[in-house]
């Protein structure tokens, strides 16, 4: 007789099995393709909200330290408002924008303002208005260019054919489809492999891959640049073509 409960049990009976209970293990989660999604954009704000970006005033020139997540900011030194937010156009516009973002024109944008500045820009439509852009701009699309633009560096992607009917003022020039235009460069002008530029080109330098082609009159050296900025309207007092220029009748392949 069990002394506990007063049950009744043969000695030479087998014992029961113990009872073992298991602790329940918790099942893997299969994350679905938009929460790893949101889960990469939240990491990427974070990472955004963490890196900084130094920018300059566009009154007094003054350099600061701001926030990649900050959208806009005050100067401290003549408390101007600075614009940080990125513009993308997919209509009609013809406002002006001040901005240290990017100003992106896609394939059914039309920027027509008279005066657009930015950090970045990336012209997939039409662009008719004028474009003063610090760092590169590069143009994906093929038509003519109404307006007037000056930028750090200017790249012409492959496929496009691009006119421009106002001289451009830029740093560095990389040509992968077809351009026409007066270039001012103070750097270099890179036509790359099947490349073409037609137009008069002043710079500190210009390479022409093979297979690139080139075809205008071209006036190399720092000297001759400076005299084509400090006079751009006045017509040279002599006939003869300045000293390190190169005129060519028609377009001369690179070999």
């Amino acid at each position: 007789m069990c002394r506990q409960c007063g049950a009744h049990f043969a000695p030479a009976a087998p014992r029961r099995a113990p009872i073992v209970t298991q602790r329940a293990q918790p099942e893997p989660r299969t994350e679905s393709p938009t929460a790893a999604a949101s889960l990469m954009q939240r990491f990427g704000g974070l990472w955004k909200s963490k890196r900084t970006n130094v920018i300059e005033c566009f009154d007094c020139q003054r350099k600061q330290e701001v926030s990649g997540a900050a959208t806009s900011t005050i100067c401290p030194s003549c408390s101007a408002h600075i614009d940080l937010s990125d513009y993308k156009i997919t209509t009609s516009f013809s406002r002006s924008i001040r901005t240290k973002g990017e100003v992106h024109v896609t394939t059914k944008g039309d920027l027509s303002s008279s005066s657009v500045r930015c950090q970045r820009a990336v012209i997939e439509g039409r662009l008719r208005g004028n474009l003063d852009c610090a760092g590169t701009i590069v143009i994906n699309t093929s038509g003519k260019i109404l307006g007037r633009l000056s930028a750090s560096e200017i790249v012409v992607e492959k496929r496009c054919e691009v006119q421009f009917f106002r001289r451009v003022r830029v740093s560095n020039v990389e040509i992968r489809g077809r351009m026409s235009a007066e270039v001012v460069a103070d750097g270099m002008v890179t036509i790359r492999k099947n490349g073409v530029l037609e137009g008069n080109v002043t710079a500190k330098a210009i390479n022409v891959e093979k297979g690139g082609t080139f075809s205008g009159q071209v006036v190399v050296g720092r000297q001759a640049l400076q005299q084509t900025e400090l006079l751009p309207n006045e017509s040279p007092t002599v006939s003869e073509p300045p000293e390190g220029s190169i005129s060519l009748a028609r377009p001369l392949p690179a070999t």
